[in-house]
């Protein structure tokens, strides 16, 4: 769709007019200017955000800012880009920054916060008409099988070199666990493997069955340190790549076997199964026959465990992370992860909410990647530099305001008694 900015403007400026946001309002009798027709639409801008502590300036030098004290602002080039932000700021603000149309003056995260904050305001009309809008543009993609392999594609293919420059040493890119807020991100995520299987209780000797492996560490801690057996679907090639041959060079390869494959494939009778960071890739519409999988492939005294980003209600990715960072990604609410288990009649054991931990894991990420943002930028271009450092920030301020959570959920069959007394075993060690 082509925007025409005369035919917006019209609307646009009716819709501005009455609303009193901060800084914006001229007053005549100290011989300020009246607005333009550009920084009404600023104001209309301020207001559909829920008018954060925020200033908006335009090409122009004409400025508006929010309520209260104010973080940090951005400054946006043209009016192509000013009307783009009115109509879905979900998406285009991302492809703006991107492309460099919006600079931030001030702390990228902070002002993230201070726009997550405002968004559980009261709704006005017209910030109600537009987050309709924008949930309807930026539906999310369903995860077919052909399609999950282009999705996967999209974001774990990008290359091990980018990764490993941002990641810890064992190539973990999920919520780390932090018993210590001063550990490293190495011992961080180290211990967040020894949580997971110590909820699952798992023993020398026993089959594990992995949906989503990424770079095979978890699966690989699991051989080493608990003498299981363990078979890992992943479709991101380079994933599987990397992870045999780690798996070969820490000598358990012969107890480690990374597949190359879709999840949905997964055969055969495991003692326990783990998904961990792979659900939000699953989507809504694949959640009945997730179910019959884990089902499926359980024994009849399996246990297993889902650690997942999600949410407190219901709600679209953000358009801009779906269209460009996680195409076809859903968080799921905590009711619809229970909700997977509940009709084979599994009983949920634990629920355990990372949220705080997955925001310092984000921290860690994110300062690691400006350090080596340089490195990334010769290997890419800047706009990708600004799409990550976007996402990274973005998806921090989102865990430190609640926007997302983490959760992880520890079921059984309902009819077993092997479940321990207390919670001791997780943390007595």
């Amino acid at each position: 769709m082509r925007l025409d900015d005369a035919d917006l403007l019209k609307p646009l400026r009716r819709q501005a007019a009455g609303i009193g946001i901060g800084e914006c309002v001229p007053d005549a009798s100290k011989g300020q200017r009246p607005l333009s027709p550009d920084g009404h639409l600023i104001r209309l801008l301020l207001a559909s955000l829920g008018s954060p502590p925020l200033r908006f300036t335009l090409w122009t030098g004409e400025s508006a800012a929010g309520n209260g004290r104010i973080v940090g602002g951005f400054r946006i080039a043209d009016r192509s880009t000013l009307l783009k932000l009115l109509i879905n700021p979900e998406r285009y603000f991302g492809e703006a920054y991107s492309d460099g149309a919006i600079e931030v003056e001030g702390d990228l995260v902070k002002l993230a916060e201070a726009v997550y904050v405002c968004r559980r305001e009261p709704l006005t009309h017209y910030r109600g008409w537009l987050i309709r809008v924008a949930g309807w543009i930026g539906r999310g993609r369903r995860n077919t099988l052909s399609r999950a392999r282009d999705n996967i594609h999209h974001h774990y293919d990008l290359g091990n070199d980018f990764y490993s420059l941002w990641l810890d040493q064992q190539m973990s890119y999920t919520c780390a666990y932090f018993p210590a807020a001063e550990m490293t991100l190495e011992q961080a995520q180290s211990a967040k493997m020894e949580l997971i299987c110590r909820k699952l209780r798992l023993r020398a000797g026993e089959s594990v069955v992995e949906a989503g492996c990424g770079w095979g560490a978890l699966a690989i801690h699991i051989a080493r340190r608990y003498g299981a057996r363990v078979k890992a679907f992943n479709i991101s090639r380079e994933q599987v790549a990397f992870a045999r041959l780690r798996a070969r060079a820490l000598g358990v390869d012969g107890c480690v076997e990374f597949i190359e494959d879709d999840y949905r494939n997964i055969g055969g009778r495991h003692d326990a199964f783990v998904s961990v960071g792979m659900l939000e890739h699953v989507g809504p519409g694949h959640y009945v026959e997730f179910s019959r999988l884990i089902d499926r492939c359980l024994t009849s005294n399996g246990r297993g465990l889902l650690h997942s980003i999600g949410q407190v209600q219901p709600r679209a990715l953000n358009a801009w992370i779906e269209k460009h960072i996680f195409p076809g990604a859903y968080p799921p609410t905590l009711r619809e992860m229970v909700a997977i288990l509940e009709p084979q009649g599994f009983a949920v054991v634990d629920v355990e909410n990372l949220r705080l931990h997955y925001a310092l894991t984000l921290a860690h990420w994110l300062r690691r990647f400006e350090t080596e943002c340089g490195r990334v930028r010769a290997m890419y271009d800047e706009s990708f530099v600004r799409t990550w450092r976007l996402y990274l920030a973005g998806s921090l301020a989102a865990f430190k305001t609640g926007e997302l959570q983490l959760f992880q959920v520890l079921f059984s069959r309902a009819s077993s008694n092997d479940v321990p007394w207390t919670r001791a075993y997780l943390y007595g060690r």
